[in-house]
């Protein structure tokens, strides 16, 4: 039987993977996932999806399959809002408690 050593992985999953922007996809897929959620939770299509977040019909169906390079943090954010959603950012220092990056909870 052969010894095998592991590496430690991070937190992050796609930075494990070695996505340069690993923290800002992954802020991305809460929010998406959130937003996804809510168009399911309404029963929506990607048509009415859209009207309501100002996004198009194509947008909305990136975001429903989590092809999410193209869209914004911001737009992400926005289109919670549009469905009666409070989306909050919080700064603080990087302690040991929080490395230093980003997380999104959603």
């Amino acid at each position: 039987m052969t010894n095998k050593s592991h590496a430690q992985g991070s937190d992050n999953v796609l930075f494990d993977l070695g996505f340069d922007d690993a923290e800002e996809l992954s802020a991305k897929a809460a929010l998406a996932i959130k937003l996804n959620e809510l168009i399911k939770k309404r029963g929506l299509s990607q048509v009415e999806a859209a009207e309501i977040t100002g996004m198009t019909q194509p947008k909305i169906s990136q975001v429903r399959r989590y092809k999410l390079q193209n869209i914004s943090l911001e737009r992400l954010m926005q289109a919670l809002v549009s469905f009666d959603q409070h989306v909050e950012i919080s700064v603080q220092p990087a302690r040991q408690a929080y490395a230093a990056g980003i997380t999104v909870a959603a």
